[in-house]
């Protein structure tokens, strides 16, 4: 019997086979998107959304000789006279291939796989676990700042979605957090048995928003939706233009958004933020916590510069706090993401519904200092959440009964006035750990990305500054 992960295995090691046509693992995985769409329709029996004469068997049929050229015809039809998420799919699609005896290799070994077999989570786990190599695969470059998936189920079993909430994720990437979300809301509702036929339709169709710029990206995540049985919305463009104003306001927001500045050093084009910055993860922030609905919660993954940064960043912090409960702080471990260095955080926080229920206390685990560097050798699994889960509590919001540990405990409360004294900085730390080679060299590695960011800070500021000169010199003119 072929298990979930049996089944990633064997295709995933037919990508090294085909690094001699040229093919990225990246491209691997979009060019398995495409047959796999076309087998499983093929498999569950909903091949109607897909013309006659361009379905798997088609394709199956067709000479070895012109399997090719049928192939890229194939996918030039499907992306522009198909409809629905089949178009969203196959918009804009092509294949990397140029040997013939490599799709017919592909389209045998996946033909040959005992789909009925693949354990009863499905084919959406199966494609998820192509996603997770995807971005494993250090070569791939996909998966610099991707969540990994012990994460995103530990978020989701803190915040607690629910049936009849809108969940939105506006740099939703593969539709991790959404999926695991979906998954979470149908885990507590018998999947959806036990809500009536109005709830069930919007469950599927309405509760779910994601917003996902790279187009090829945006095409994975179709189809991990999809595979999951998600309709939702998932739009293709930037959160952080007027796209982001598309979405409507969310009871839950969980999202992990890109790093760095925008292109050019440009400030943000969205009109109704209020921080014009070209920090993304700074107008990330904020279009978080003003697209939640008064009493929404959210969870979102920031590096450690949006602890820390000055001026415009002091001024966001305090504008968070002020208009939200930012009640806890989860300071990761690194090694999680591939990036060497990368340092982040979980802030969790809801929107206020009153004055009195802004920030009063942050309470932060360091789950940090003192732990091992996590990767190939050392996995992060669901059980190193453990004790941050226990000591969160059960409220999603965060006002559970809680005990601070001290200075020598992992969990601490911090009052706003203390939070205040230190110009809202809100990079604490207090946890002095042993340090092994390894992690030596890894806090030298940090220690220059830290570097490289501030630096990325200075200059982002003196862009600004030039521009605005620029302009002012202009309207003098």
């Amino acid at each position: 019997m072929n298990s979930t992960n049996d089944i990633v295995q064997r295709l995933w090691n037919l990508c090294h086979v085909l690094r001699d046509d040229g093919i990225t693992y990246h491209e691997y995985v979009i060019e398995l998107t495409y047959l796999l769409f076309l087998k499983i329709a093929h498999e569950t029996q909903r091949e109607g959304q897909i013309p006659r004469g361009y379905r798997w068997n088609d394709l199956k049929k067709t000479p070895p000789a012109e399997q090719l050229t049928f192939y890229s015809h194939l996918l030039h039809y499907l992306g522009t006279q198909s409809k629905g998420r089949l178009l969203q799919i196959y918009s804009g699609a092509s294949t990397s291939l140029h040997s013939p005896r490599n799709l017919e290799r592909l389209i045998s070994t996946i033909d040959t796989i005992g789909w009925y077999n693949a354990g009863s989570e499905g084919f959406g786990e199966l494609y998820e676990g192509l996603l997770d190599k995807n971005a494993s695969e250090k070569k791939s470059g996909a998966g610099q700042y991707f969540t990994p998936r012990p994460l995103i189920d530990c978020i989701v079993r803190l915040v607690k979605p629910l049936a009849g909430e809108i969940v939105q994720d506006p740099a939703a990437g593969t539709a991790g957090f959404l999926v695991a979300a979906d998954r979470y809301i149908k885990e507590q509702t018998g999947f959806l048995t036990k809500l009536s036929p109005q709830a069930r339709s919007f469950q599927i169709e309405e509760a779910f928003w994601g917003i996902e710029l790279v187009h090829d990206t945006h095409r994975l995540g179709l189809m991990n939706l999809l595979l999951h049985g998600v309709e939702g919305s998932f739009l293709f463009g930037d959160a952080l233009s007027e796209t982001g104003l598309e979405v409507p306001p969310a009871d839950v927001i969980l999202t992990n958004p890109p790093f760095g500045t925008k292109k050019g050093g440009n400030a943000t084009r969205r009109r109704d933020l209020k921080f014009q910055t070209s920090n993304k993860q700074f107008a990330f922030l904020e279009h978080v916590y003003r697209g939640l609905k008064k009493g929404g919660r959210a969870a979102v993954v920031v590096p450690d510069n949006v602890l820390f940064e000055e001026n415009s960043g002091s001024e966001l912090r305090e504008d968070l706090m002020q208009t939200t409960d930012l009640h806890t702080i989860l300071r990761l471990p690194t090694g999680i993401f591939y990036a060497p260095g990368v340092k982040t955080n979980v802030l969790f926080f809801t929107r206020s519904r009153k004055q009195e229920q802004r920030t009063k206390d942050v309470w932060i685990y360091d789950m940090r200092t003192g732990m091992p560097a996590f990767g190939r050798r050392t996995p992060l699994i669901s059980e190193h959440f453990s004790e941050f889960e226990e000591l969160f509590g059960d409220d999603p919001y965060g006002r559970g009964k809680r005990k601070d540990q001290g200075e020598r405990g992992r969990f601490r409360k911090f009052s706003r006035s203390d939070i205040k004294a230190r110009q809202n900085n809100l990079d604490i730390t207090w946890l002095n750990g042993p340090s092994s080679p390894a992690e030596e060299a890894m806090e030298a590695r940090q220690l220059a990305t830290e570097i490289a960011e501030r630096l990325r800070v200075a200059t982002s500021s003196i862009e600004e500054l030039h521009d605005l000169l620029a302009k002012l010199e202009l309207d003098r003119e």
